[in-house]
């Protein structure tokens, strides 16, 4: 099979003309830096927001082009439509901007934190399965493109299929009753991911938009570590009902904590509360509690910061145990008492969503399908 190139996909845009009579689309500067992997092709082209409408024909156009080009087994373009950086809007511009829910999703939630290492993952999908056990509906998107966890955590493999003869929209993957689309699914797990910004949007709003998801009433989305890229994308095209942070109980990992949560106060996106994870040890040969990582540092934080603190999660070796296994506590223990500690931390949330502290516009960004 032929080896797909940059230069092979320019050469195939360069005969696409660009909507305005300005040439092709490469040439009047519409086309992003082109991230090929494993033949996965990864762009972003640019529009005025006010022809968003008009551009969403071209990159379905754009879309079907490059898909069809030896060698691409996919073709994931974004249609992005950005507000000139050396202007910023005004208070009334920024009022006035919207950004598109997903369809069939009430409620987003984001699940993130600061640094690597402090068990968000585990926590989201935990949060989620307990959402399920109080009764809601509901779906995971793991936008952690770096590392994603999900299929491990969720015990599923395999490939998504599509959900219609089209082949534009795929079908999210299932298992506890709860659904969930993951990169983890379309790239081995053994492959890095080099990615550069244009392929972490582009992969973003193909897990967010295009995947056919059922009437859901809170979706949990497993946020990348840190402050980059992926976690702006997601903060700015996606009307978030709010954050949740995730934090061990020490000074160093706080210090990273806070760092997500001025990010999503930039982005106008709500934090719902603070989860000390990995708060205390309960022995198994003495049954004392130790305080490993310190203790009450996230309380202390959110207390500080005037945010809710959600809740205390131990470090349980049954917590990992059942994670790494693709069996969640949650799921598989659900008269235990670490599940009901995750059910309180859902069922606050839940009521905070409903309340309407979520659902702000985002200032900057706006996607198309």
């Amino acid at each position: 099979m032929t080896d797909i190139t940059k230069d092979i996909v320019l050469a195939e845009l360069k005969r696409i003309a660009a909507p305005d009579g300005r040439g092709n689309i490469v040439s009047a500067g519409l086309v992003s830096d082109i991230a090929i992997q494993d033949g996965q092709v990864m762009f972003a082209l640019n529009a005025d927001p006010q022809h968003l409408k008009a551009m969403e024909q071209l990159q379905a156009f754009v879309q079907q082009a490059v898909a069809k080009l030896p060698g691409v087994k996919k073709a994931m373009i974004a249609l992005t439509a950005e507000r000139s950086p050396t202007r910023e809007p005004g208070p009334k511009a920024q009022a006035a901007q919207t950004v598109r829910g997903v369809e069939g999703v009430k409620h987003l939630i984001a699940v993130a934190s600061g640094k690597g290492g402090v068990g968000k993952s585990t926590t989201a999908i935990n949060l989620a399965l307990a959402f399920k056990a109080n009764g809601l509906r509901v779906a995971v998107l793991d936008a952690d493109v770096y590392g994603p966890s999900m299929p491990k955590l969720f015990g599923i493999t395999g490939k998504p299929e599509a959900s219609d003869a089209t082949g534009k929209r795929m079908k999210p993957m299932s298992r506890f009753g709860i659904e969930v689309a993951s990169i983890g699914f379309l790239v081995d797990e053994t492959t890095p991911m080099i990615w550069r910004g244009p392929m972490v949007m582009s992969a973003l709003t193909q897990l967010l938009r295009e995947v056919a998801w059922s009437q859901t009433d809170v979706m949990v989305i497993d946020m990348p570590p840190g402050t980059g890229d992926a976690q702006l994308t997601l903060a700015q095209q996606s009307p978030l009902s709010g954050a949740v942070i995730v934090s061990t109980p020490q000074d160093l990992a706080l210090i990273d904590a806070r760092k997500g949560l001025n990010m999503f106060k930039k982005v106008n996106v709500p934090v719902l509360g603070l989860i000390e994870n990995m708060s205390y040890f309960i022995c198994d040969g003495c049954g004392k509690r130790h305080e490993i990582f310190s203790h009450g540092g996230a309380k202390a934080e959110a207390e500080r910061l005037g945010l809710p603190f959600l809740g205390e999660i131990p470090l349980d070796p049954q917590i990992r145990e059942r994670s790494d296994a693709g069996e969640p506590i949650v799921a598989t223990l659900p008269d235990s008492p670490h599940t009901a500690i995750y059910r309180k931390i859902a069922e606050t949330l839940w009521q905070a969503m409903e309340s309407g502290s979520g659902m702000k516009p985002a200032p900057r960004m706006v996607f198309g399908e």
